[in-house]
């Protein structure tokens, strides 16, 4: 997967995530256990294009970056 991929499918992401918020009407809430898998795959994705510009910007190979846990990517102190 290069970066345009994960760009693609980080819009993707944003889409869902939006059409999963503003899709409730009065008095209806989103399916949160949806929206969660939305927001951790997004974060993965965004983990992910961020390990390829690091490695690429250190002279790396950028395809060397792996998709980490969302375990370990939901883990990270901001």
């Amino acid at each position: 997967m290069n970066d345009e991929d994960i760009l693609t499918r980080i819009q993707a992401l944003v889409e869902e995530e939006h059409s999963l918020r503003e899709g409730t009407g009065e008095g209806q809430v989103p399916d949160q256990a949806r929206l969660k898998r939305v927001e951790e795959s997004l974060d993965q994705c965004w983990d992910l294009l961020r390990q390829r510009r690091a490695k690429q910007d250190s002279g790396e190979n950028p395809n060397d970056a792996q998709a980490r846990p969302v375990s370990e990517v939901e883990g990270y102190r901001q």
